[in-house]
């Protein structure tokens, strides 16, 4: 196979790296090869072809046939079984490819030379019930303190870490816990060696327990199971034990196969264990991975960040992906701008296992979705339009739906009514775990169907499309500007954001079941834009503001907006005016606001305060 070189300095060189994909061979045909002694081939042949490709004289081939009683002209197409019996005739073992072209490049299986592979990391999903110790594992592992920081304590995107242990790396994925995330989980499952299920010994196996151990088998991946919680007063390690038998995961000392480690996220009792167990693991399965070709991996997670553009957080499963690579991922394709580790630190390369965040691409991609980088940025960008074409098939029906609580009354009157739905997200893998979910509600009064799930703001388009086809917009960690807002009031489409995935499927689940209850709805009371920020002694950080609409009321809720995103969800804590304290501060006046509990204030982020009241 022909390497490829990068005009780079050595240093910054990996390897002489090969294409994916078997280059044009001069004087053979494409699709007939002889590689070291074996004969491939992916379509039938006829003499003439086999003839060239294996370098024996046409009269030969006929010589050999005619003996086994068999005439044959020299265009005449052979079989399977001829062309197999022919190559053992003339010295050669033999193999039928599936032909894959680039287009296709998530079907190729990589079969690497056993001289060219390298031992790689581990990579390792945490997965298990909800509430259960999944992120706090990992927080006390890297020292971390991600779970604190998620809304409602729970997990909902999937973050990607490696650790060193013991001179080796081993990477690590986080999967949401929830039911809603089934998905995401499933996904962190195809992409990993080793699931680490975390079973809570205060409370035993769960229904998403289930599930976890049921996409682990799926995916063919091997588990460990983490008895977490041993620090409680209520810890029974062996009840678990016995509820993962009915679950026909065995622990070894039961005769099984399965390894238990007893931990404590609290206190770190048995993570050093834990750590060390799935080194054990990943020694016997001998995970192995051709550095030296071009990298092929998977999106675990994809955002549109404010300043950086389309961000994706890539596993690169095979291969060498380096900063200035040309990549194909699902339907988009760019140049490898930057690439930053799970720790922050800028990288050149980065190979098989290893997670990175990377930006370059022209838009956001799906999560999910398979990746490659292509030797050249023609090959790259024809691939990925070629691709792009092909998922533009895409229906969108025309039949309506009102608000929540039209439906409530639809399907209180007997009549069957399509529920038309637009989700908005500030990460693609909580967009497409919303549609998959909420799709699943159907019922036979109501057809749920999910329009568009993507990562973004809420924007005109989407107001537009929600007018055309009558649908709700739903938006998750986000909120709208004020634009946005008026245009959809304009328009008669109806906004509903939430920063708890589950709120949502419960509200529309009551709907179709036709128990809805708009009994209180939020009633924006007021909107102040950031225009200065101040720190102060023994006040903290105070965001200088002008009051755009309505007012500001100190005690009042509020929210804090970036860029369409909720950042934060609290109470205004004071304001003032010049240097006098007040209450209240009306539209067109300045002010300054302090938030309860929160100091990561910024120019241009606005203050939204509102209410809950009953609606008629």
């Amino acid at each position: 196979m022909d390497k490829k070189r990068y005009g780079r300095k050595k240093s910054d060189r990996p390897k002489q790296r090969q294409s994916n994909f078997e280059p044009r061979q001069q004087g053979k045909k494409e699709y007939a090869k002889v590689n070291g002694g074996v004969f491939l081939y992916s379509k039938p042949l006829s003499v003439s072809d086999l003839s060239t490709a294996i370098n024996v004289p046409i009269n030969a081939i006929i010589k050999y046939l005619f003996a086994q009683g068999k005439m044959v002209t020299i265009n005449q197409m052979l079989d399977d079984e001829m062309i197999g019996e022919l190559c053992l005739e003339f010295g050669y073992d033999f193999k039928k490819e599936k032909v894959v072209d680039a287009e296709h490049f998530e079907e190729l299986v990589v079969e690497d030379d056993p001289s060219l592979l390298e031992e790689r990391p581990a990579v390792v999903t945490v997965m298990g019930h909800v509430d259960h110790g999944k992120t706090s594992i990992i927080d006390a592992i890297r020292h971390t303190n991600v779970a604190g920081k998620e809304a409602g304590g729970i997990s909902q995107a999937i973050g990607a870490y490696q650790k060193d242990w013991k001179g080796k790396k081993i990477t690590i994925i986080d999967t949401p816990g929830h039911a809603a995330f089934t998905q995401m989980r499933a996904r962190g499952a195809s992409v990993t060696d080793i699931v680490v299920l975390v079973v809570a010994a205060d409370d035993g196996v769960m229904p998403q327990t289930i599930e976890a151990i049921d996409h682990a088998r799926a995916a063919g991946s091997e588990i460990i199971v983490a008895i977490n919680k041993m620090d409680l007063p209520g810890a029974n390690p062996n009840r678990v034990k016995n509820d993962l038998v009915a679950q026909e995961v065995v622990p070894e000392e039961f005769g099984g196969d399965v390894l238990t480690v007893e931990v404590s996220a609290k206190t770190g009792k048995g993570l050093d264990d834990l750590l060390d167990t799935i080194l054990l693991k990943a020694e016997m399965m001998e995970l192995k991975a051709n550095p030296a070709r071009y990298a092929i991996g998977t999106v675990l997670e994809a955002n549109l960040d404010k300043g950086e553009g389309p961000k994706a957080t890539l596993l690169i499963q095979n291969g060498t992906l380096s900063q200035g690579d040309f990549v194909v991922v699902g339907t988009t394709f760019g140049k490898i701008r930057r690439m930053v580790s799970a720790d922050g630190e800028v990288l050149k390369t980065a190979g098989p296992s290893t997670p990175v965040s990377v930006i370059g691409l022209s838009e956001v991609p799906q999560a999910g979705d398979r990746f490659m980088a292509f030797p050249t940025e023609k090959e790259a960008k024809e691939v990925a339009e070629a691709r792009a074409l092909k998922k533009r098939e895409e229906e969108r029906g025309g039949t309506s739906a009102l608000t929540l609580a039209d439906l409530n009354n639809i399907v209180n009157s007997g009549k069957i009514q399509d529920l038309n739905i637009i989700v908005k997200a500030d990460t693609q893998g909580s967009a497409e775990s919303l549609k998959a979910n909420l799709e699943k509600l159907s019922s036979d009064q109501v057809r749920i169907r999910v329009l568009e799930a993507r990562a973004g703001a809420i924007s005109d388009s989407d107001v537009l499309l929600a007018s055309a086809s009558k649908a709700i917009i739903y938006g998750f960690n986000l909120r709208p500007d004020q634009h946005v807002q008026d245009k959809a009031k304009e328009e008669g489409v109806e906004i509903r954001t939430y920063r708890i995935i589950y709120e949502i499927l419960e509200e529309v689940e009551r709907a179709v079941k036709g128990m809805y209850k708009a009994e209180m709805v939020e009633r924006i009371v007021g909107t102040a834009e950031v225009r200065h920020r101040y720190k102060i002694t023994d006040v903290g950080v105070v965001a200088g503001s002008y009051v755009l609409d309505g007012s500001i009321k100190v005690g009042e809720k509020c929210r804090l907006i970036r860029d369409q995103v909720v950042v934060y969800e609290g109470k205004v804590n004071s304001l003032a005016r010049f240097k006098d304290r007040v209450n209240e501060v009306k539209k067109g006046y300045e002010c300054g606001i302090t938030l309860h509990n929160y100091q990561d204030i910024k120019e241009g982020d606005l203050i939204e305060c509102f209410e809950m009241v009953e609606k008629e």
